[in-house]
């Protein structure tokens, strides 16, 4: 069985015999490894890219030969960036509470870039309409009225709406000449005798 260092060793051979035409062929190769993953990357050839993983405390991004693997009696796997990050979680410290992780920052909207939007103030446009039963003229004439005239308007107004009243009065009266009937109740009209009056002994 290969080691690592073997096996990268003999990929990067077949590569470098494979562009060896030239040394910006492979100018900008970067070798990574991580686990059993291998990446080539170079400007002019496709390439694979780099397994990433992500710490399971911070966020952050731990590139292939770097971090730390922490596996529980579960059998589940951790990964994390450093021993910092590996410690606060044995410590079983809350990454929501801790300022450099990225949960904390994007919860707290640290670093983010947004453009502020002007807001549009709505004006409310006031349209005059006339009303059923008056026209725009006259609510306009009432509206421009002074307080003295408003007031002279109102007591005729009142007066009118009086004198109404006493003519419908007047009028009832005439119809009814004979007001002072004595009121007959529903029995007595039927011809039931009245009631007895209660006597004390």
């Amino acid at each position: 069985m290969l080691l690592p260092q073997q096996v990268l060793c003999t990929v990067f051979s077949q590569y470098v015999q494979t562009y060896s035409g030239s040394a910006s062929g492979y100018k900008r190769l970067i070798i990574a490894c991580s686990e059993s993953t291998f990446s080539f990357s170079s400007h002019k050839h496709p390439f694979l890219t780099m397994k990433l993983e992500i710490c399971s405390f911070s966020g952050y991004k731990i590139y292939p030969a770097k971090g730390k693997t922490y596996v529980r009696l579960d059998s589940r796997t951790f990964r994390f960036i450093n021993g910092k990050a590996a410690s606060y979680f044995l410590q079983r410290l809350n990454p929501r509470k801790i300022r450099w992780t990225q949960i904390y920052r994007r919860l707290n909207k640290k670093g983010m870039t947004e453009e502020v939007q002007k807001k549009r103030s709505r004006r409310t446009v006031k349209h005059e309409r006339a009303i059923v039963g008056a026209s725009w003229d006259a609510i306009r004439a009432k509206r421009n009225q002074k307080p003295d005239a408003r007031a002279a308007a109102r007591q005729a107004a009142i007066s009118k709406s009086k004198e109404a009243k006493k003519a419908a009065v007047a009028a009832k009266k005439a119809a009814n000449p004979n007001p002072s009937q004595p009121k007959v109740s529903k029995q007595q009209a039927k011809g039931f005798a009245p009631k007895a009056a209660a006597t004390s002994r």
